[in-house]
């Protein structure tokens, strides 16, 4: 029993010792977390304090350099500022000159007005005291102060009529269209004179009156025929031997001339006779002035020419002519011979179809050749050989000279050098017949007089007048085709001389 109350007393007392041993050992280890913890709250301290003090250095350096950014911006923002102000001031002081100066012309005007209207008031006074001294010292009667009073009316109101003949001639122009038909009547009816007659028909002589017979054919039939399928009127009359074939195109007058006494089955033959005449004198003009490449149409077109005249002269002869001219003036000058040539050769082109198509023969063959694909020299040159547009080439000066040597030989033409040469001094005679012109100058060819008049003595208004005044003059003592352009020019020139 006693060693069973030893044996747990024994166990008690090394329970009591454990417990000790252990709690001593826990409060060393709780010491040592302790100083453990404690040194590194330090150590996270001291950490902490150096983050914090780099923190705060690169917070102070950029807030320096934001600071730095904003000051700068502030200036600039203010040196702009103060630029604003400085114009907005230079500009209000600008402004407040001219108020100054608008308001010192106003006061200089409202002056001179006032001062005008004084002497506006003055003058009717002097005028209307002269009127009765002139009326006291004259003696005039009612009629001849009537006159006088209606040559000071007729002078206030030039202006005024002036701008009623712009009127009346802007409304003319407006009708002209209605007009037109009128117009190329009465001409058509005007012109129905000889000459008209001799380039419109063509005299068949017959080998005897029998023939007449056979080509009337019973009840006219064979005429009739003849002129549905050629277009051509017959005129048969009295002259013995002689059928008068009329109409206004070449080509279908030649067509019923070789058709005549084969009427109706030969018609289609003969127009295949002459278009390859007409085809074969194209050709033949293409080779003799050594132009090539030409297209078919223009060969046909040529070949055409054939059969115009202008004042007597061949066309298509006057265009080989004109061909060769300009080649060799073009040789001598060493400008463009193939060019010279071609372009001489084309230039009266139109010819051939003005008959057909509206307008100069000028505007048609530059069509034309445009329309095969010609260059625009040769263009050029055909548009300026009648001096319509300034040449800009030397193949056009060429062209242009060549055509009118070409017209101008002997013999060429009907109508002489002098008669065309007094024609233009008629024209011009009549433009200084007119009081206020000092010289005038007919050009192309007649189509066109530029009159000069005197500035001193000629007003705006009155070269309206001066205009109206030759124009009908023109009309009533001229005789010419077409229309002719009077151009009226006032110059006003001030010279002088620095010393």
């Amino acid at each position: 029993m006693n060693d069973a109350l030893f044996a747990i007393l024994g166990a008690i007392i090394g329970i009591i010792v454990g417990y000790y041993i252990r709690k001593n050992i826990g409060e060393g280890k709780i010491k040592n977390a302790e100083e453990l913890a404690k040194q590194i709250l330090d150590n996270a301290n001291k950490d902490g304090e150096s983050n914090k003090k780099e923190l705060l250095l690169e917070a102070k350096e950029e807030i320096h350099k934001l600071r730095t950014e904003s000051e700068r911006e502030n200036r600039e923002r203010r040196n702009e500022v103060q630029k604003l102000e400085r114009r907005v001031l230079n500009k209000e002081e600008s402004i407040d000159r001219k108020l100054e100066s608008i308001e010192k012309k106003e006061e200089a005007i409202a002056i001179k007005n006032k001062q005008l209207e004084e002497k506006e008031i003055s003058i009717n006074e002097l005028y209307e005291q002269e009127l009765l001294q002139l009326e006291k010292l004259s003696g005039l009667t009612s009629d001849e102060a009537k006159e006088i009073l209606l040559d000071g009316v007729k002078r206030e109101i030039a202006h005024e009529s002036a701008v009623l003949i712009k009127e009346v001639e802007n409304q003319a122009k407006l009708e002209a269209d209605k007009r037109a038909r009128e117009i190329i009547t009465t001409a058509i009816q005007r012109c129905a004179a000889d000459h008209v007659a001799e380039t419109t028909v063509t005299v068949v002589s017959l080998p005897n009156d029998e023939m007449k017979g056979r080509i009337i054919g019973r009840e006219g039939r064979n005429i009739r025929t003849l002129e549905t399928l050629t277009g051509i009127d017959l005129i048969i009359d009295d002259t013995p031997e002689a059928v008068v074939l009329s109409g206004f195109d070449p080509i279908r007058r030649e067509v019923a001339r070789i058709a005549l006494a084969r009427i109706e089955e030969m018609v289609d033959k003969a127009n295949k006779e002459v278009e390859s005449i007409i085809r074969e004198e194209g050709e033949q003009a293409a080779f003799d002035t050594g132009i090539h490449n030409l297209h078919p149409e223009i060969i046909k077109l040529l070949g055409r020419l054939k059969y115009r005249t202008s004042y007597g002269q061949n066309v298509l002869k006057h265009s080989v002519e004109v061909s060769h001219l300009a080649g060799m003036m073009a040789a001598e000058l060493d400008a463009d011979v193939r060019l010279a040539k071609r372009a001489g050769l084309l230039h009266d082109l139109g010819k051939a179809v003005d008959h057909e198509v509206e307008g100069p023969h000028v505007d048609i063959g530059v069509d034309l050749a445009r329309k095969y694909k010609e260059s625009k020299e040769v263009l050029h040159a055909i548009a300026a050989h009648h001096g319509d547009i300034e040449p800009t080439t030397v193949e056009a000066v060429l062209v242009q000279a060549a055509d009118a040597i070409s017209a101008a030989r002997p013999g060429a033409r009907r109508e002489t050098l002098e008669a065309y040469i007094k024609r233009l001094e008629k024209l011009e005679e009549i433009a200084n017949s007119v009081e206020g012109v000092e010289k005038s100058y007919a050009i192309q060819a007649g189509r066109e007089v530029r009159i000069m008049v005197k500035p001193d003595e000629v007003d705006e208004t009155q070269t309206i007048h001066i205009a109206r005044e030759i124009v009908k003059k023109i009309e009533s003592e001229l005789d010419y085709p077409g229309q002719i352009k009077v151009n009226v020019i006032r110059e006003t020139r001030a010279i002088e001389y620095a010393k």
